[in-house]
């Protein structure tokens, strides 16, 4: 029982505003990382953990049938759902990977701004276990695992400067990452992509929906730095 109270004011608790290097220090490494090719090669599985897990968690809200997720060396992923070939349910699957690492971006910078840490990186913890259970090939299952264990010995085992270093650093990453893949969408857009698959199911062109998820992955970046910066003096 003294475990379960532990980790219960850990969760519900707030942790001290951090300093102002440690939201500096961690957004400019977040930044270092998505734009430096070596380092965006490894870490880009992260944001495609969530791009895929955008599609999983949408098809199973719209009534589709979730049959997996594989992720691949390359870091593309794909996720199989069974369902009605046209409608909003297949509309709304195939929209929300690209929308999730930003959105997930924003609601970390929300948690981080309320001073909520711990339950960050918990809940952060929870989504990849979630994931994790539906990941259909060895890569894909390693992947996940690497990262939630990664995540679980700094949220339990760290000090409270290194978890806040981490999950702000995590926040920073999520709304960078989340920019470069649509850009680079526009310069290699495949006839496969999520947005060329929209277009043919909605008739509004692959350009648009790509110049959407432009729109809103900036637009997250905007918000989620305000709220990482608002509360630091």
């Amino acid at each position: 029982m003294s475990v379960l109270t532990e980790a219960w004011h850990k969760l519900a608790g707030t942790q001290p505003v951090p300093a102002a290097w440690v939201v500096a220090a961690s957004g400019v490494a977040a930044l270092a990382i998505v734009f430096t090719s070596l380092t965006w090669q490894l870490s880009r599985n992260v944001i495609t953990i969530a791009h895929e897990g955008g599609h999983a968690l949408v098809s199973v809200l719209s009534g589709r049938r979730l049959e997996g997720i594989r992720l691949h060396a390359d870091t593309s992923g794909e996720t199989f759902s069974r369902g009605r070939r046209t409608g909003p349910g297949v509309v709304l699957t195939a929209a929300a990977g690209y929308v999730t690492p930003p959105l997930l971006g924003v609601g970390s910078a929300w948690l981080l701004a309320a001073g909520h840490v711990t339950a960050m990186l918990w809940l952060a913890l929870a989504l990849l276990m979630l994931t994790l259970l539906v990941i259909r090939n060895a890569y894909g299952f390693l992947a996940v695992l690497a990262t939630g264990a990664a995540v679980f010995a700094v949220s339990w085992q760290a000090s409270s400067v290194v978890q806040a270093v981490f999950a702000y650093g995590c926040s920073w990453f999520l709304l960078l990452g989340g920019i470069r893949p649509v850009f680079e969408l526009v310069r290699r857009r495949r006839r496969t992509s999520d947005a060329d698959q929209l277009g043919r199911l909605t008739r509004i062109p692959a350009g648009v929906w790509v110049f959407g998820f432009a729109v809103l992955a900036v637009a997250c970046l905007a918000l989620g730095a305000r709220l990482l910066v608002s509360h630091i003096s």
